[in-house]
This record gives C-alpha cells, sequence and structure tokens, in this order.
C-alpha cells in the first residue's frame, strides 16, 4: 500500500492537499494518490485560495482557524496543513480509520 494522505503526530492530523481553486463549490473531495483533493471557490490569488481553504476546512473539521497551520503550500496546490485536534473527520478520513 502507497503513502496515506494523512497521519496522525498525537491529537494532530497532517493532511497532503491537492487544492483546486476557482471551482463551482467548495468540497472535500476523492483521495488522488496520497492527496486529498480538496476544492474551492475562491480565487488563486496571493494565497488568498489558502486562506479561503483553511476557513473552509476549520468550519469541516470543527476547529477554529487557528487550530490549522500551513506547512507547505500557500501558493501552490500541493499542500501540508496541520489540523490540532479534530473535532469531526469527513468521511473519507472516518472510512481509512475502519482498518
Amino acid at each position: 500500500m502507497g503513502r496515506s494522505f494523512y497521519t496522525w503526530e498525537g491529537d494532530v492530523l497532517v493532511l497532503n492537499i491537492l487544492g483546486t481553486p476557482n471551482a463551482k463549490k467548495d468540497a472535500i473531495g476523492k483521495v488522488k494518490g496520497h492527496q486529498l483533493c480538496v476544492s474551492v471557490k475562491a480565487v488563486p490569488r496571493a494565497g488568498k485560495a489558502t486562506d479561503y481553504m483553511v476557513r473552509f476546512l476549520a468550519e469541516e473539521f470543527g476547529v477554529s482557524v487557528s487550530d490549522i497551520q500551513v506547512v507547505s503550500g500557500r501558493m501552490n496546490v500541493n499542500k501540508v496543513l496541520k489540523i490540532k485536534s479534530p473535532k469531526r473527520l469527513p468521511g473519507v478520513i472516518s472510512q481509512q480509520n475502519l482498518f
């Protein structure tokens, strides 16, 4: 089995994300390779799409924006995010935990 799109560091969820800016809707998509596809409506300009994605994911994971750290890829579609103590897990992650 290849690399997973996420790992846990204690209570911190580390996500590898393939971002799609300028999408029709905000959505957590499928896993592609070792990345989770996340689409956002925001236009990719000066990191604004990444900021928007962080706000979207904060709501999805039930955390505050300050609980999400952009480790790498702020100005790139390939991102690594750390989410501290997520309260909710999207279906794609909870399904992965059932092994």
